[in-house]
């Protein structure tokens, strides 16, 4: 079988790893930092893009078919590795949304149930929302998944394959090449020949390209997060319990109660440093939804780089004009939610396999045509 060396140890990278791997291929994955640590770390987990009905369908058709994928693989990861991802599907309401008629119209189109709920029907799943909520939209079936954890049973899974090397605080510094073809990387800890890159760098992807001259409009859009413990809650209850999503900010809550509020949207280059501004936007914005926060711990504030190309379509396939050398990158504030079909497609076009879906719309050669350098994002 094939051999391929990763770049990149996120959800993406660890993913095609694994399906790799599980095909029958030897597999080295390198991480300049530990696995799992960027932004497949940083994120929320909602398996979902926010307003699902404003994407274009390229990413639509990622997201149905990696929402699909989400339950079996937190089982299968539970059993392998023993490590809980924590899917839950307890559904989302939606509160103050202005394109109501279109998310109706996305939703039966799909078959997806979708319902305008009143005050009582909010305030009966979720008690301790604000009182003012007078109606808001209810979606059932979507799912979450606590991705650190998720980020942890990858790597665990990847720990136990005979056929898979993890490389990890090693930086790759360029790419290696011989009239047209990939041979390999240079890293910090010298050479690692292959004939199979899979580029997986997220927000880095665009600069490891760029020492090649190939301009990847892919770049680095900070988003800041916070995490409130809450305490115990008459009946049992934890304080939410479902996703709420209001005015483009969104709560998770996690198993143990912890209440996760997100996100900023930012662009200052490769700058990660939270900042008290962004802390106390996101304080009130939780507090508006879930007054009861304003009384909690803030336990942890930190900040992410998502990966965002043009119209959040990422790059997936072989890069024009060197053969050997794939990238799947670009997937803006969804690559924990596109992932597993992502993945999937990388996968089978590398393996030759009939793939699931249309791989044109991700093609990079199609894509980077339409988007010259002077149309970077």
């Amino acid at each position: 079988m094939k051999d391929f060396l990763v770049i990149g140890g996120g959800v993406i990278g660890m993913m095609t790893a694994c399906q790799l791997a599980e095909a029958g291929c030897s597999v080295v994955l390198v991480e300049r930092g530990r696995c799992g640590q960027e932004a497949s770390w940083a994120g929320g987990g909602i398996i979902s893009p926010l307003y699902p009905w404003r994407y274009s369908e390229p990413v639509s058709e990622l997201a149905r078919n990696a929402e699909e994928e989400y339950a079996a693989l937190a089982a299968e990861l539970l059993e392998a590795t023993g490590i809980d991802s924590e899917y839950r599907q307890k559904g989302l309401l939606y509160l103050r949304v202005d394109d109501g008629d279109r998310a109706f119209d996305w939703g039966r189109g799909l078959g997806k149930p979708l319902e305008v709920v009143n005050a009582d029907f909010i305030h009966d799943k979720e008690p301790w929302l604000a009182g003012e909520l007078t109606s808001g939209l209810w979606m059932p079936t979507l799912g979450s998944i606590r991705n650190p954890r998720l980020c942890q049973a990858l790597r665990a899974r990847l720990m136990s394959l005979e056929r898979v090397r993890l490389e990890e605080e090693v930086s790759v510094e360029s790419l290696r090449m011989d009239r047209g073809r990939v041979t390999g990387i240079e890293t910090t800890r010298g050479c690692l020949p292959a004939d199979q890159v899979v580029l997986c760098g997220g927000a880095w992807s665009g600069v490891l390209l760029g020492r090649l001259g190939i301009t990847l409009p892919v770049k680095p859009v900070k988003g800041q997060m916070m995490l409130f413990r809450t305490p115990p809650m008459p009946g049992g209850r934890m304080l939410l319990e479902r996703v709420v999503l209001a005015d483009g900010r969104y709560l998770i809550p996690r198993a143990d109660g912890r209440v996760l509020i997100g996100s900023t949207l930012e662009e200052m280059d490769f700058d990660k440093t939270p900042t008290e501004v962004a802390r106390e936007s996101l304080r009130q914005s939780a507090i508006a939804m879930l007054p009861a926060l304003a009384d909690c711990e803030i336990e942890h504030h930190w900040a992410g780089l998502r990966p965002a190309a043009p119209d959040g379509i990422p790059f997936i396939g072989e890069v024009p004009d060197i053969q050997g050398l794939f990238v799947n990158a670009g997937h803006y504030r969804n690559g924990l939610v596109l992932a597993p079909a992502s993945t999937r497609l990388m996968v089978d076009g590398l393996l030759g396999r009939q793939p699931s879906m249309d791989p044109a719309p991700y093609a990079p050669r199609h894509r980077l045509e339409e988007h010259p350098q002077s149309e970077l994002i």
